[in-house]
């Protein structure tokens, strides 16, 4: 899975000229509002015919204006999730999903429907229509309609946008899945930190229509030169750990990291499933020794890395645990009085309260 993005394109006096490849499952084309990410989304699907560009998904050229190629929209086999579902209303949802397996001709069967719809989760909504839903449902009927129409990418506008925290958390579940299950390559447009965080493997960073950089998505997150780029709110890294163990009597769940074990409220998850878990910088304290005597559960080893801008009084400082790259958050007179720098051994203190459920995100499968 790849997809190979080159294009210059002037919307009056704002200008994009960005270029990035990515093989990752879920690329989050992340950034400020106005930054260009919808307008390259448009240019991926043959919304817009760019200035300049060269475009093209696992190898399929769509677009190369120096050899004036323009494949259109209706032949790019693109899905495209807006931020409102865009049902037809006259038709039940059932009606919207064969709207899409029609665009497919054969190659969608009954059964593959049938799993669509089960792994969407919306097998009781098939005989409603699209104004008796909720968002999160309706965005779910979006999703298996773009999907059924055999799509060899998924562009996804701020699926989430317009509905409330409650039906964001409904559906990122589902979002994991096609990140998971679905083998095309899926591009999420976003400027919300814990979304990308939960969804993403790899993150293109845009700012006034340039491409800052590129990466894997928790390499990205704990690099103090991203923020403020995207603002400091949730900066911080991701996790990936695997359920260990429950206890019932305090409603905890123990996760084991490559730095060592993570203690956080209760999740409902099996032992053995694999986890993701969004850590804001602000939430990690930083310890020159082992501290005793603490609240707080989680207290991990970890290697200074990376210290950011210390011209103010709050410096990002970045860390390794075990293999994995986290970013504290602390005062420049902490960093003075702790004689943080790199190379360092220190330990990241972390309040299991911290982690909420929005914070965690699952793995369906082992990535291969």
């Amino acid at each position: 899975m790849s997809l190979n993005v080159e294009i210059v394109h002037r919307l009056g006096a704002f200008q994009i000229d960005a270029a990035f490849e990515t093989t990752g499952r879920l690329t989050a084309l992340f950034g400020k509002s106005g930054a260009g990410k919808t307008t390259i989304v448009n240019a991926i699907a043959g919304l817009i015919r760019p200035d300049r560009a060269r475009i093209s998904v696992d190898g399929e050229m769509f677009v190369d204006t120096e050899r004036r190629v323009f494949v259109p929209r209706h032949k790019r086999r693109v899905g495209y999730v807006f931020q409102e579902g865009r049902l037809f209303p006259h038709l039940t949802i059932r009606q919207n999903l064969l709207y899409g397996r029609w665009f497919a001709g054969k190659a969608r069967h009954h059964a593959e429907v049938a799993e669509m719809v089960d792994m969407l989760g919306i097998g009781h909504l098939l005989r409603r229509r699209p104004a008796d839903l909720s968002g999160g449902e309706k965005q779910r009927a979006a999703i298996g309609r773009a999907l059924l129409a055999g799509p060899r990418i998924l562009l996804m506008d701020e699926p989430l946008a317009s509905l409330d925290e409650a039906r964001k958390q409904e559906i990122l579940p589902y979002i994991e899945r096609l990140r998971d299950e679905v083998r095309i390559p899926i591009v999420y447009v976003s400027h919300a930190v814990a979304e990308v965080a939960r969804l993403a493997t790899t993150m293109v960073m845009l700012s006034d229509g340039r491409v800052e950089r590129v990466g894997a998505l928790s390499d990205m997150l704990a690099r103090p030169e991203m923020f403020p780029l995207a603002g400091r709110h949730e900066a911080g890294g991701v996790l990936t750990v695997r359920v260990t163990g429950h206890d019932p009597k305090d409603d905890l769940t123990m996760l084991a990291s490559r730095a060592g074990t993570l203690i956080v409220p209760h999740v409902e998850a099996p032992v053995g499933s694999e986890l993701r878990i969004h850590i804001r910088a602000r939430d990690v304290m930083l310890a020159s020794e082992l501290p005793t005597g603490l609240s707080a559960l989680n207290v991990l080893p970890a290697i200074v890395v990376e210290i950011g801008d210390t011209s103010g009084p709050i410096v990002d400082v970045a860390l390794d645990l075990g293999g994995e790259r986290l970013l504290a958050r602390i005062t420049r007179r902490s960093l003075r009085r702790l004689a943080i720098e790199p190379g360092r051994p220190i330990f990241a203190v972390l309040k299991s309260i911290a982690i909420g459920r929005r914070d965690i995100g699952f793995v369906f499968d082992d990535g291969q």
